[in-house]
């Protein structure tokens, strides 16, 4: 029948007659949304998880009636969330009384400050974890289906000017073909974009809530020692707005 050759024209039939090239780019589009998506999957649940347990120790924490009492704590004494462990350290800190040696000098307070400072850094490094791959397929994702869809229209025209028949319909399917891998590259792309945006402004404001409660450990575990001191800036994100 005529219409035989243009009803088998699709996806199936696209895949079945795609060169190396264009199947390496389909494996390319491939391998960044199962990436994209496990990073988008395991991060929701991960940065769930962390929300609720900080929520619940952060609401036992200012509950509990003195500094004695927190440190019999087991939610400080084994931390399961951020904020737990920035209690932890802080307590750590202010439990040493043997403090010697470079990493305790100038006191109890810088003591206290660069320990916060530290676990605060640890916890936005741990933060930012996937969301470069995340950028990558948003930004990549696009140009790399464009690329297939380049190659695919190269292809099929090549076809086309070989066997002769240049009518619209030997044109129009091939090169509507060839326009998927643009689909999919953007299919890839999208999700990836909005999961990197949406992670980025929950880490700023996951963030900000560390520099407040590390200030909180630090007033709480300074006037307890009795040296109130001048309140320092916490970390390099202590000024930015989420």
């Amino acid at each position: 029948m005529e219409t035989t050759g243009t009803e088998s024209l699709g996806f199936a039939h696209f895949l079945g007659h795609t060169d190396s090239v264009g199947r390496l780019v389909l494996g390319v589009l491939l391998m960044l949304s199962i990436s994209s998506w496990y990073l988008i999957v395991t991060r929701a649940i991960a940065n769930y998880t962390a929300q609720k347990r900080s929520d619940a120790f952060l609401a036992a924490f200012w509950q509990a009636a003195s500094l004695a009492e927190l440190q019999q704590s087991p939610a400080i004494a084994q931390p399961d969330c951020a904020v737990a462990t920035l209690a932890h350290h802080a307590l750590a800190a202010a439990s040493n009384k043997d403090q010697r040696g470079i990493a305790a000098a100038g006191g109890l307070s810088e003591y206290l400050t660069r320990t916060l400072n530290n676990a605060v850094d640890q916890e936005a490094a741990a933060s930012e974890y996937g969301l470069t791959l995340l950028a990558t397929a948003g930004s990549a994702a696009p140009y790399v289906g464009l690329f297939g869809t380049v190659w695919g229209v190269y292809g099929a025209l090549v076809q086309i000017g070989m066997s002769g028949q240049g009518t619209l319909e030997k044109v129009a399917g091939p090169v509507g073909e060839a326009l998927i891998m643009t689909a999919l590259g953007l299919a890839v792309a999208i999700p990836a974009v909005l999961a990197y945006n949406a992670f980025n402004r929950r880490n700023r404001l996951w963030m900000a809530r560390m520099e407040s409660f590390s200030h909180d450990l630090y007033v709480l575990y300074t006037v307890h020692a009795g040296s109130v001191v001048a309140t320092p800036h916490f970390g390099s994100q202590s000024n930015s707005t989420p």
